[in-house]
């Protein structure tokens, strides 16, 4: 089993910036693909920025140059770095591991999600 446990999320004014943290527990023996993902009101989960196994980075259109996804493998965490955050970047956050158990099982694992709002 692995849990993932996300953090820094809030509120905060357009043009500031917030950085998420998702912190992988359990019986991880490696982690390839990493990335976050985000759901608006009334609208569908789209991803965000991930980095795969060889360690090339995606991002959204919209979230390019402002936004930035790091990983820590030694701590198993990943981060979103948000900068010149505006009101459409207001979202749900999920985090999103890919992986291998101690027992060569593959796992799929997501956060439980947490709110972004930029609003002055």
């Amino acid at each position: 089993q692995v849990q993932l446990v996300e953090s820094g999320g809030g509120l905060v004014q357009p043009g500031g910036a917030l950085r998420l943290s998702c912190a992988a527990s359990g019986s991880i023996r490696s982690i390839s693909t990493v990335g976050w993902y985000r759901q608006a009101p009334g609208k569908q989960r789209e991803l965000v920025a991930h980095i795969n196994g060889a360690g090339t980075t995606n991002y959204a259109e919209s979230v390019k140059g402002r936004f930035t996804i790091s990983r820590d493998n030694a701590e198993n965490t990943v981060y979103l770095q948000m900068n010149s955050l505006k009101p459409d970047d207001t979202a749900v956050y999920y985090c999103s591991l890919e992986g291998r158990l101690f027992t060569f099982q593959y796992f799929n694992s997501w956060g439980q999600g947490t709110q972004v709002t930029v609003s002055s």
